[in-house]
């Protein structure tokens, strides 16, 4: 896989690209990421990439001329992706879906905005990381880039990992213990030191799926609710009162779990 970010800050980029599950992939030579500078498609000394904005207004705009030029001179891989709020929420299924392309690339923001000519003639999409502000897209980049490339064949040191974890099934992932087994006195659910690996899977299901109905409930909506099997599972656990008719639908107001109903 090929990946190119384009920024006026390619160094955030090239320096991040060392560490971690990326710097990995990219020493395995499982991908190519380029970070290209934006201010190479300035044509005045001051390599100038923005303007104030027609109409007046607060801020600067990110220009077409240098955009266009550095993306063209660069022969950027597509689909070309701008980072910005007006776009498709970024989740694990879009996470999985570039993870299954050969190239994409990735355009970085910055100032007020960018020149709607870029959005409409250059970009082949938007993709948003939330529904909040940052002052460049090369934060929004990163995170795009690692989802992506940790879900590539052999980047991540167990290909369980990728499989088991939060969204990957469309719920929140059940919650992780380790060495001691005994921490100021709370001690690790009795069922994960039992040897009984079907035990814990059933454990391990049930609480994905309590965890995703208190925090996340739209979560089990979209999957279309839950199933017999669901309920079956979760009364078994003591999540009895997740899956009465009034609140299957509105769970998120739920109460946390009470010591009784601490599984065996």
């Amino acid at each position: 896989m090929r990946i190119d970010v384009f920024s006026i800050f390619p160094e955030m980029i090239s320096t991040w690209l060392s560490f971690g599950v990326v710097g990995r992939a990219l020493r395995q030579g499982v991908v190519e990421i380029h970070a290209q500078d934006l201010r190479q498609g300035a044509g005045d000394p001051r390599r100038s990439v923005d303007d104030a904005p027609f109409g007046g207004g607060a801020g600067m705009v990110l220009a077409p001329g240098p955009v266009f030029a550095a993306v063209e001179a660069a022969t950027a891989p597509r689909p070309l992706f701008l980072l910005g709020p007006a776009g498709r929420r970024f989740d694990q299924a879009m996470a999985r879906e570039l993870s299954e392309m050969e190239s994409f690339s990735l355009l970085c923001g910055r100032y007020e905005g960018v020149d709607q000519r870029i959005v409409d003639h250059l970009v082949d999409g938007v993709i948003s990381v939330g529904d909040y502000v940052l002052a460049g897209g090369e934060v929004a980049a990163m995170a795009v880039v690692e989802a992506a490339v940790r879900l590539l064949p052999g980047v991540l040191g167990n290909e369980a990992s990728s499989e088991e974890e939060s969204f990957s099934d469309g719920m929140l992932e059940y919650p992780h213990y380790t060495r001691p087994a005994v921490f100021r006195d709370w001690a690790v659910p009795e069922v994960l030191r039992s040897g009984d690996h079907g035990a814990v899977r059933r454990w391990r299901q049930a609480e994905s799926l309590a965890l995703t109905l208190q925090l996340r409930p739209d979560l089990i909506e979209a999957r279309g609710g839950l199933s017999e099997e669901d309920e079956r599972l979760l009364r078994r656990h003591g999540y009895s009162f997740l899956v009465e008719p009034d609140t299957r639908r509105r769970s998120g107001d739920a109460p946390p779990r009470s010591s009784e109903h601490e599984p065996n």
